[in-house]
């Protein structure tokens, strides 16, 4: 039988999310104190803090509309890039998945595909220039695989920013004293990945949310 995730699953992977950015967020600042303005850990616990406390208030009833509501709350909660880039993943994300109740993990894959490519097309950021979409791009790649996948493909993605030269965003200004450091967007983005398997690993047992 094919496994589906309802809306509690989702609200309870950002809720992991904040936790994990929490958890993190002084390893992000100093990564990006060395390559960018030093906000990124604070910014990112600012706006899945606030994303918590929104979908505990008012606990949206699809998939879809958790991650649109979360996306929204992002754009107006972060300041810097990272609320527009994360806020359009998340938002594309929910607008693909629609109004079904339930979700796939290969759906859900192919929805955040679409968020991915969303973000790229907002920064302008491929493979290869040293941002969070190095872990993006294999991550959602490794998703159509098992949960498990996505997280190890997130994490190699953000490992290897390290030697490249960042050609997007403020590390772009670096040049050459860019290659070395870890890029704090790839490895935020490989804190998403790590969370939803930790959150799925129950679901494959039948508890609640997965059926």
């Amino acid at each position: 039988m094919t496994q589906t995730f309802d809306a509690h699953f989702l609200v309870r992977w950002l809720a992991a999310v904040a936790e994990a950015v929490d958890r993190e967020a002084d390893r992000l600042t100093e990564l990006d104190s060395a390559i960018g303005d030093a906000d990124h850990g604070a910014n990112l616990r600012r706006g899945f803090a606030a994303v918590t406390e929104t979908l505990a208030k008012d606990p949206p009833a699809t998939p879809g509309a958790v991650l649109t509501a979360a996306g929204r709350q992002l754009i107006s909660t972060v300041g810097g890039a990272s609320g527009p880039l994360y806020g359009t993943l998340l938002r594309r994300t929910g607008k693909t998945l629609g109004d079904d109740e339930r979700v796939t993990r290969e759906r859900l894959a192919e929805a955040l595909g679409s968020g991915v490519a969303a973000v790229s097309q907002l920064g302008g950021a491929q493979v290869g220039d040293k941002t969070m979409i190095d872990a993006l791009v294999p991550a959602v790649e490794g998703l159509r695989g098992s949960f498990g996948a996505a997280r190890a493909a997130a994490e190699e993605g953000a490992l290897a920013t390290v030697p490249l030269r960042a050609r997007k965003g403020r590390a772009s200004y670096l040049g050459e004293r860019s290659v070395g450091h870890q890029d704090p967007g790839a490895t935020s983005s490989a804190l998403l990945f790590a969370a939803l398997d930790e959150i799925a690993r129950p679901e494959t047992s039948g508890t609640e949310g997965a059926s």
